[in-house]
């Protein structure tokens, strides 16, 4: 059984309504298309109806019978412009290490289904007393804007402490960590790119 959040993300692909409109535009019945895949036309029509989501090697199966690769039906239609909307209910809280039993900080994705996105935001929050975070690096930039109580962040060896409502911006290809400071959890927005 996967989560409602994972349903509602594969739902978004609306990988039944492409099948069909590949069946439909090679004008293939849903019993020939099964012949040719090697599946039920009961499951094949599950599937186009959105009640069934089907497992890579099905849709790779029913990918090459009309010659697409997977891709196909995992690009974003791009006619249209990008817009993702992600619902406080969607997000998964993640921890910074799941192997960690003390994390550094727990974040959550803000944009995960924005297709080739050229940033990535997150909501962060760092717990007190958690150790600092591994020094790291990556991508070219990166922003943060604390919204609640204090964070350190140690850029080459240097500290600098924001508060909330204070943001820093800086080379995100300098090696840096995080640390929660006071006596309560810190939040912020963090942004990369």
């Amino acid at each position: 059984m996967i989560s409602d959040t994972l349903s509602n993300e594969l739902q978004r692909y609306a990988i039944g309504t492409r099948v069909k409109a590949l069946r439909l535009k090679k004008k293939l019945a849903l019993v020939r298309l099964a012949s040719h895949t090697g599946l039920s036309p009961a499951m094949l029509s599950k599937i186009e109806r959105g009640q069934m989501i089907p497992t890579l090697p099905t849709l790779l199966r029913i990918a090459m019978v009309f010659g697409v690769g997977l891709d196909h039906f995992f690009r974003a239609n791009e006619e249209e412009p990008v817009v993702t909307v992600v619902r406080k209910s969607e997000r998964l809280l993640l921890p910074s290490d799941p192997l960690e039993s003390n994390p550094t900080y727990l974040f959550e994705s803000l944009d995960y289904p924005a297709p080739n996105r050229r940033m990535e935001a997150f909501y962060a929050e760092f717990a007190v007393g958690a150790p600092a975070s591994e020094p790291h690096r990556h991508g070219s930039a990166e922003f943060i804007y604390v919204l609640r109580g204090r964070l350190w962040v140690d850029l080459e060896g240097r500290e600098r402490l924001l508060h909330a409502g204070d943001a820093m911006y800086f080379d995100a290809s300098s090696a840096h960590s995080y640390r929660c400071d006071g006596k309560g959890t810190c939040a912020a927005l963090v942004v990369t790119a």
